[in-house]
């Protein structure tokens, strides 16, 4: 059986393997779409799709790009707001997040970063070693992300780890950073 994960998915269970058990084994959903910033940052990104940013293109040496790129891998799928070729032949994903940048690169993007570089080497076949994100509540700050095969590899070890879980029915162990559990939307469910 194979099953059809996104970096949404990787991201939950990298932050706590649970997420992947009450969600897509027991079928609990978390009813995200009632959360501001991420309506918000939908409704940012489809019109960050419309304008034309040539100048940060310009700027990382662009030299042909892909806009809203729905990917896909044996396991893994996902839409990447831009894939981009580059000078120097290598290619890169850029993201666009409705959201300030104060100094701190959150995990989460980065992991999403490392999922949408292991998209676009599985398409086109070729190697991604970077990946960008434009942060828009900070006049568009562009943030350049180094991607490393452990990190590509890491994102392998996530799909395993979640297709063991949904396959197997596996109850796996709370995350280990008990500050996670108090914004956890399956706090109350789960056995800490």
């Amino acid at each position: 059986m194979i099953i059809s994960i996104t970096p949404s998915h990787v991201i939950e269970y990298l932050y706590c393997p649970r997420y992947t058990y009450f969600e897509y084994v027991l079928c609990i959903p978390q009813y995200e779409e009632k959360y501001y910033k991420v309506l918000k940052g939908r409704e940012i990104h489809n019109k960050k799709l419309e304008e034309n940013k040539e100048y940060l293109r310009k700027r990382i040496g662009v030299k042909n790009k892909y806009l809203d790129v729905y990917l896909t891998s044996n396991h893994l799928r996902g839409k990447v707001d831009e894939v981009l070729e580059l000078d120097d032949g290598t290619y890169a994903s850029l993201d666009y997040k409705f959201a300030e940048y104060n100094d701190i690169l959150y995990n989460t993007y980065k992991v999403q970063t490392f999922c949408y570089a292991f998209l676009i080497e599985s398409n086109f076949n070729v190697t991604v070693k970077k990946g960008f994100i434009v942060f828009t509540r900070s006049s568009n700050k562009l943030i350049e992300i180094t991607i490393e095969e452990k990190d590509k590899q890491k994102i392998i070890d996530s799909i395993n780890g979640i297709e063991k879980i949904v396959i197997n029915n596996y109850y796996p162990n709370a995350t280990k950073y008990k500050k996670k559990c108090a914004t956890c939307t399956y706090s109350n469910i789960c056995e800490k």
